[in-house]
């Protein structure tokens, strides 16, 4: 649906620092599915852990937050969209983040949000991840759309 070109056109998010690859499934206002191919690659197992690779728990958090601000900005109306580029999201809480097994290079970590609430500019989302379609991770997330 989105490839990492046009999420680049969503989101302000750059190497090493943009936590999606991919956008597979969208449904404004609703629910989001995206990915990240995990790679040996990443900058962040230089030192998480140089012998014992593993994702950490943080990244994955902030992916699903990635993908839910490319849902955010989605499900704007369209004079909304035309004004994205001056627009970013913030976090405003993370509750109920639980992390169930860990992720390690090789893996394609996919992102499913979906909408617990919205209101304005506020958007309170229900996050998962998982890997091979076990969940791995999962956390309340609450944000906020705001002017750069």
């Amino acid at each position: 649906m989105y490839n990492v070109v046009e999420i680049q056109k969503i989101l302000p998010h750059r190497f090493p620092f943009l936590l999606v690859d991919r956008i597979t499934d969208l449904e404004p206002g609703r629910a989001i599915e995206g990915y990240k191919n995990v790679s040996i690659s990443e900058p962040v197992f230089q030192g998480h852990f140089p012998d014992h690779p593993i994702y950490p728990g943080v990244m994955i958090i902030e992916g699903m937050a990635q993908a839910g601000g490319v849902l955010a900005f989605k499900s704007m109306d369209d004079a909304s969209q035309e004004a994205i580029e001056n627009k970013v999201v913030y976090f405003m809480s993370i509750d109920k983040a639980k992390f169930r097994s860990p992720v390690t290079p090789g893996d394609r970590l996919v992102y499913r949000l979906e909408v617990l609430k919205h209101r304005g500019d506020i958007w309170f989302l229900d996050g998962k991840a998982y890997v091979d379609d076990k969940l791995v991770a999962e956390a309340q997330l609450k944000a906020m759309i705001v002017d750069k």
